[in-house]
Order: structure tokens, then C-alpha cells, then sequence
């Protein structure tokens, strides 16, 4: 399926303001069921762009800007050929069908940080929330997993939230919402403490059901490495395995890591008026 992702974000501000780099991450990650046909993108006021990976492998474009601006505007188009399965079937090694099993040493150093928590969890909430999920031992590892992606949706109720940044796992149970980046937040530490390597995902959705008004959206979701099977696409937020429908821009270790946009200017904080974000995802 060929999708057209269009990405659009302004800034506005009361007077000119300068403009200091700006990190963009909004190129997608080619993989083998995803090819990059295309990409192209512009900013008011020109910028110089410097294309880099980061070390997570993201490409990253860093814009600077020569002269002041009262309007920012990033636009960024991308033609992507989707060609993931919806009814996956992945390959996992027999050494990991069955929970508990141990990833070996080359392993666990190449995976490092993804195997680590995030957020302190001093009283257990998240761990023992967790391990609530593991009905026997050994278990089936796929119906785990599967059983805790649609697993929080039933106690975690979805929502759009505005402010930035990513809550805790812990404020995440105890509010009882959050949004899509808060819900694979609480999915990846989850998964972390019952032993599994997981980093952050961020990208596009593309719903065929939604209408003309909401044509796509900016996503976030969780990758999980299986032996064998290597990194596993899990969207808790809609309760979903397997990469359809994704249009992956970046991954790593937490979300607060591949915002799509990040930057700041030379002004008083009073000098910021406004930020907004239009994202289409639309077939062809």
C-alpha cells in the first residue's frame, strides 16, 4: 500500500524572534516492509539543513536559521510503500517460545539500555502490575505479550493530551489515561521488568476508517526483541501486533528521545504565541 504522509507544524511567536538549530525527525525508517519512495522538506524562513544518524540510527536533519522570524513553518512530505502483514507470523527462536527465557550474553550487551526501565519504580507498582499478567510458568511468550498489549487499554483510558513530555508508568496507573506516547511508555517498562528488551517508537497511523477531518496522525508505540523473530511491533493503544498501518520515523531507548521537533529561540518566554501540527495520512 503506497500512503503520502504530510506534516505540517508552525510556530508563532509576537515579534521576531532568533531562531536557534532546530533537531527534525521526521524522515521515515525503511525497513523491509516499508520503502522510502520520496521525501521533501521545507522551512520558512529558509534554513541550511545537516543530515545526520543519531545513535539509534534515526536520520536526523538540523536546521539553522541566518536571519530572525516571527512564523516558523517545517513542512515535510513523505511517499512511503507499506507493505506489512496484518496478520503477522513471526519467526521466534525455540529457545524463547516459552516465558521465562534468557537472551544470551552477545545479547544482552548489544540490546543494554532497551532492557533497563526507564522510571523508578521503588514500590513495585509497575513490576508487580506486570507480573500480574504471567499466569504460569512457563508460559507461551506471544500470548504474554499479547495478553499485556491488550491489557491496558481495559485499565487505561486513551486520551489526547497537549501538554509535552511523557508521563511515568506510575502516573499513567494511578490517573487511570494517557495518551498514545504515555500508554507505550507504561508497555515498555512493563515488558522491561518481566525481562524483555523494548524502545519507543514514534511515526504515522493511518486509519482507512477515519474521516476527511482526521486523515492520519503522529503515533507512538513499542518494538519488542524476540530471538529469532527480531524487533516485534506492538501498539497497546489500539491493542494491535505487527507493523500495518505504522509509518515508523524513529526508535529509541524513551520517548523524550525522537520528538519529531525540538528547538528554541532567542526571547522572553511572553515572545511565544502559538504552535500548531496538521498530519495527513492518505493512500497513493
Amino acid at each position: 500500500m503506497k500512503l503520502t504522509v504530510r506534516h505540517l507544524t508552525t510556530y508563532r511567536y509576537a515579534r521576531a524572534v532568533q531562531l536557534q538549530a532546530h533537531s527534525l525527525m521526521l524522515f521515515p525508517r525503511a525497513s523491509h516492509d516499508l520503502r522510502v519512495v520520496e521525501t521533501t522538506l521545507h522551512c520558512t524562513p529558509e534554513a541550511q539543513l545537516a543530515w545526520s544518524q543519531d545513535v539509534f540510527g534515526n536520520v536526523v536533519a538540523t536546521a539553522t536559521f541566518a536571519r530572525p522570524a516571527a512564523e516558523l513553518v517545517i513542512e515535510s512530505c513523505s511517499s512511503v510503500e507499506q507493505c506489512a502483514p496484518a496478520w503477522p507470523v513471526f519467526p521466534i527462536a525455540v529457545r524463547a517460545h516459552s516465558y521465562p527465557f534468557r537472551y544470551t550474553d552477545a545479547e544482552e550487551i548489544d540490546l543494554g539500555g532497551f532492557l533497563r526501565p526507564e522510571h523508578p519504580d521503588s514500590d513495585g507498582t509497575v513490576a508487580d502490575w506486570a507480573r500480574a499478567f504471567v499466569f504460569s510458568t512457563p508460559a507461551d511468550t506471544l500470548s504474554l505479550l499479547k495478553d499485556l498489549n491488550t491489557g491496558i487499554l481495559p485499565v487505561v483510558a486513551y486520551r489526547t493530551r497537549d501538554e509535552q513530555g511523557t508521563q511515568t508508568p506510575t502516573e499513567t496507573l494511578a490517573l487511570a489515561s494517557g495518551s498514545c506516547r504515555d500508554i507505550a511508555a507504561l508497555f515498555i517498562d512493563a515488558v522491561r521488568h518481566l525481562g524483555f528488551a523494548a524502545r519507543a517508537v514514534s511515526g504515522y497511523m493511518y486509519d482507512p476508517e477515519a474521516s476527511p477531518d482526521d486523515a492520519g496522525s503522529t503515533h507512538a508505540w513499542a518494538e519488542l526483541y524476540l530471538p529469532g523473530a527480531g524487533w516485534v511491533t506492538f501498539d497497546p493503544t489500539h491493542q494491535r501486533v505487527g507493523a500495518a498501518q505504522l509509518v515508523p520515523v524513529a526508535v529509541a531507548r524513551c520517548n523524550g528521545q525522537i520528538m519529531p521537533v525540538s528547538g528554541n529561540y532567542v526571547g522572553a518566554a511572553h515572545d511565544f504565541e502559538a504552535m500548531n501540527v496538521s498530519v495527513t495520512v492518505t493512500p497513493g
